[in-house]
């Protein structure tokens, strides 16, 4: 059965987003890009929330793939034909291989583990993780701790008192600082 993958940096005080809403901090060095390349490789379908699904219309925008890089174009070339589901209560059309949530979070992840394959159903996105988190569909958390202090913001764990038993599958750290933790979730 497919497994529900978190996978996003955040900052030594936990959050993924400062209190103004920027992650400028989080720039990846080129070690901790390739490692990400990596990561993506067994995921077959994300799911992300409107802001990021804007956010990473990025690296399908031929104007900015003109300028990429061996690294971007590599990550360009998994991410963009990876099937997508978007959550957004704004948003009327999405571009292929994305499309629109039809059901609720947990009737999505319900419908994708059922399907044929083994590989990941990651969520992105701060707001559609903390939900995923709140009714206890994430199976695994990739951290990507970054070496700064924002004081305050959007936080990586939304858990609001409800406590989970997590089993460390893997670590590593780079170069730049950046630590990579993966954590299982007990059950």
């Amino acid at each position: 059965m497919r497994r529900v993958t978190f996978s996003m940096g955040m900052t030594v005080d936990g959050y993924v987003m400062d209190g103004d809403g920027s992650f400028d901090w989080s720039a990846p060095s080129p070690e901790v890009f390739a490692f990400h390349i990596e990561r993506v490789r067994p995921v077959e379908v994300h799911l992300l929330g409107r802001r990021l699904y804007e956010t990473m219309l990025y690296w399908e925008d031929p104007e900015q793939a003109a300028s990429f890089g061996e690294a971007e174009r590599e990550w360009a070339a998994l991410w963009n034909p990876l099937p997508k589901v978007v959550f957004s209560r704004t948003l009327s059309e999405v571009e292929e291989p994305a499309r629109l949530a039809t059901g609720g979070l947990a009737e999505e992840i319900e419908r994708l583990r059922a399907e044929p394959g083994d590989g990941e159903i990651a969520v992105g996105g701060a707001d559609l993780a903390h939900q995923a988190a709140s009714l206890g569909l994430i199976d695994e958390y990739q951290v990507f701790i970054d070496p700064f202090l924002v004081g305050g913001g959007t936080p990586f764990f939304p858990h609001g008192g409800r406590r989970e038993d997590l089993d460390l599958v893997e670590s590593r750290v780079f170069a730049s600082g950046t630590v990579f933790l993966r954590y299982r979730v007990a059950r």
